[in-house]
C-alpha cells in the first residue's frame, strides 16, 4: 500500500501498522435515509442506486452519500486490473456493502467516475454533456454550508472560517453529529459506518463531516501536485480537523483506511 502524504496528525488514517481487533460488519441491507423537514429536493437515482440531489449555488448534483463498497465493487468487477487495496484490510476492520469504500486514491476515484460516465451514457441513463466527477473544492464548501471564504486556493482557505462545523457552531459535537473518534462519544461505530446512518444536512446530504475524508478535484495550490480532501474521518477528534473549512492533502496515488470519495453529476438531472 502506498503511503499517503497527509499533514500532521492524520497519520492515523493508515493505521501506522498497528494491529486492531476486527469489528463485525453491519448487515448489508440498503441504508435507510433519514427523513428531514423541509421536504428533500427531488432525487436522481443512477444505475448503481446512487442518489443525487441538486445543490443550489453550484452547477452540479451531489451524491447524497459517499461512494459505497457495493458501487466500487461493480466498477472493479467490470474492469480487469483495478488495484485491490480497497478490499484488503487484513485484521484492521471489515467493510459491509453499504459502508463507504476506503483505501482508494484520487486516481482510483477519477477512474471510477470515468467508468460510470461511459456506462450510464451507453445505457441511456445520462445524456451527452453529462458526466460524473469529483467535486471541486469550492463546490464541496457550498455543499457543507460554508459562507464566503477568503483566499483563492484551498491552501489559503484552510481553517479560514473558525468555529463552523458540519453540524453547526457548538463544541463538542452533539450526539449523532456524525462518525468521529470514539473519544467524542457522538456515535457507536469504531470504524466506518453504513452511509445514511446520520441525519442529512440542509441540502439533503449525509456525512459531510466524519465517516471518511473525501477527495476533491482540486490541487492544494497551483504549483503543488497534492490533492485536497475534505470532511474529516472516523478517527478525528481535534476541533481543527472537524472544521468545515479544514483541508487535508494527499498524493494522487495515496490511499488510507479513512479515505473515500463522493461523486457529483454535471449537466442536468439525469435521464
Amino acid at each position: 500500500m502506498k503511503q499517503l502524504l497527509l499533514i500532521c496528525a492524520v497519520v492515523v488514517l493508515v493505521g501506522c501498522g498497528k494491529k486492531t481487533t476486527p469489528a463485525e460488519p453491519e448487515a448489508n441491507a440498503e441504508p435507510k435515509v433519514a427523513a428531514k423537514k423541509p421536504t428533500p429536493p427531488k432525487q436522481f437515482t443512477n444505475t448503481l442506486g446512487m442518489k443525487f440531489v441538486p445543490v443550489p449555488g453550484t452547477d452540479v448534483q451531489f451524491s447524497i452519500w459517499e461512494t459505497r463498497v457495493k458501487d466500487y465493487a461493480a466498477y472493479a468487477a467490470a474492469n480487469a486490473g483495478v488495484d485491490e487495496s480497497w478490499k484488503d484490510f487484513g485484521d484492521r476492520f471489515k467493510q459491509a456493502n453499504t459502508h463507504p469504500v476506503v483505501n482508494v486514491s484520487w486516481e482510483d476515484a477519477n477512474a471510477f467516475c470515468e467508468w460510470l460516465t461511459k456506462k450510464e451514457m451507453a445505457e441511456g441513463k445520462i445524456k451527452a454533456g453529462q458526466k460524473y466527477r469529483l467535486p471541486t473544492d469550492a463546490e464541496w464548501s457550498v455543499a457543507v454550508g460554508l459562507g464566503k471564504e477568503k483566499g483563492d486556493t484551498p491552501r489559503e482557505k484552510r481553517r479560514g472560517i473558525k468555529d463552523v462545523y458540519p453540524w453547526g457552531k457548538e463544541w463538542p459535537p452533539p450526539v449523532g453529529a456524525g462518525n468521529y473518534n470514539k473519544s467524542l462519544k457522538v456515535d457507536n461505530f469504531k470504524y466506518t459506518s453504513p452511509v445514511g446512518s446520520f441525519a442529512v444536512n440542509k441540502l439533503g446530504l449525509h456525512d459531510m463531516g466524519g465517516n471518511v475524508f473525501e477527495w476533491c478535484e482540486a490541487k492544494h495550490s497551483p504549483t503543488s501536485t497534492v490533492r485536497v480532501l475534505r470532511g474529516a474521518f472516523w478517527g478525528n477528534y481535534d476541533p481543527d480537523y472537524l472544521l468545515s473549512s479544514y483541508r487535508v492533502i494527499g498524493s494522487p496515488d495515496g490511499r488510507g483506511g479513512g479515505i473515500g470519495f463522493r461523486c457529483v453529476l454535471v449537466g442536468g438531472s439525469g435521464g
